[in-house]
């Protein structure tokens, strides 16, 4: 069975653990957007934050709803760009006022 990261909150407080579930099939569910687009949003801000396990098990959820690895390639420029490009904004700002 795979780790559960939130299994120490079951245990402690199993009725917000099953509200959190909830709010999770819902969150995910297809509407306007279908769910593999939602998993594959989710799993590019987890790589923009350092969380490979949420990459990881978001990836797997993504290619069960049907995305392709180009699209997860896709989504992750997406991720990559935007966490990095902020870095530029940032450093010539600060140049600006170095200069």
């Amino acid at each position: 069975m795979p780790f559960d990261p939130l299994e120490m909150l079951g245990r402690i407080d199993p009725d917000f653990l099953k509200r959190v579930r909830e709010q999770n099939e819902f969150i995910y569910a297809d509407g306007a957007l279908p769910r593999k687009v939602k998993l594959l949003i989710a799993m590019a801000f987890d790589a923009a934050h350092g969380a490979e396990n949420g990459v990881r098990s978001l990836a797997s959820q993504a290619k069960k709803a049907g995305a392709t690895s180009q699209e997860m390639a896709e989504a992750l420029r997406v991720a990559y760009h935007l966490s990095g490009v902020g870095a530029l904004y940032t450093a010539s700002a600060g140049l600006k006022e170095a200069d």
